[in-house]
């Protein structure tokens, strides 16, 4: 199988190669884009800086990832490896899960923090692309595999995204839940621990973006954002004010976290395979 690296000088996957799959076609009204990186390092250290004990991500976050979005229609997923290479065990999890996605592997850019910053911009980069064979209504979400989501999330919220859609989410950084404060149905604060201050004081996973604005600008998780939250530098630069962004689940009854910040951990786990294909 053909093996691509975008952040080399090499083209990126076009629709037509073996890395992308399309067992169903979206809707030509609606797609929902999911962005997720997946990093090579052992999972103590997942989403951490440090340069040592490169090993493969376990798929099995991936694979109960895969079990919630087989419940949604119209969804392109793409995942990018942080490796030199794509791995088999998760190649097998998106063909069985039968969802239209694109898999490919980019390595971090030099200066670039290792925490995902280089394979988001290369699936903006993609999408960027290749955004004829989705339709234009589409929103694009990035999804970490091992977070916890709730279905709702993607068919009540993401897919009513009309420009930024932002919502709550649960055991973001060290608070129970982080959300935007919301009064009359515009965002005046935001109800957070850290740095509240922020213009866009919000999770990767608690927001959402339309695909138009995708298209219209240059967005990207560049060097200039190395300095400042990645989500709040990303948000800004599509120009739109914290008061005309989309707010979901603010006024509902009873009021729900519907993603989660969940993480999975090696405890040290001991024993033989027997034969069994363990995919950790």
């Amino acid at each position: 199988m053909c093996r691509t690296d975008p952040s080399s000088s090499s083209p990126l996957p076009t629709p037509s190669s073996n890395l992308f799959r399309s067992p169903q076609t979206p809707s030509p009204s609606f797609a929902m884009f999911s962005v997720a990186s997946r990093f090579a390092l052992l999972l103590p250290f997942k989403n951490s800086t440090t340069k040592f004990f490169h090993q493969r991500v376990p798929s099995l976050p991936l694979r109960r990832f895969s079990q919630t979005l087989m419940h949604i229609s119209d969804l392109h997923w793409i995942v990018i490896e942080d490796a030199n290479a794509t791995v088999e065990a998760v190649e097998r999890i998106l063909l069985r899960s039968a969802i239209p996605y694109t898999y490919f592997f980019a390595t971090t850019k030099p200066g670039f923090p290792k925490r995902g910053w280089t394979h988001r911009n290369v699936g903006l980069e993609y999408i960027r692309k290749h955004y004829t064979h989705f339709g234009r209504n589409a929103v694009v979400y990035f999804a970490d595999d091992d977070n916890s989501y709730d279905i709702r999330l993607f068919e009540q919220y993401i897919k009513r995204v009309r420009t930024i859609g932002i919502w709550a989410v649960g055991l973001a950084g060290s608070a129970l839940v982080e959300a935007p404060h919301v009064e009359n149905g515009t965002i005046t604060k935001w109800d957070v621990v850290y740095a509240p201050k922020r213009r866009f004081a919000v999770d990767m996973a608690g927001f959402a973006i339309n695909l138009r604005l995708i298209l219209n600008t240059n967005a990207s998780f560049n060097l200039g954002c190395v300095r400042y939250s990645p989500e709040s530098c990303f948000l800004a630069q599509f120009g739109i004010p914290r008061e005309k962004v989309e707010p979901f689940g603010w006024n509902d009854e009873p009021k729900e976290v519907l993603v989660w910040h969940t993480k999975t951990k090696n405890i040290g786990t001991k024993g033989e395979s027997h034969g069994y294909v363990v995919e950790v």
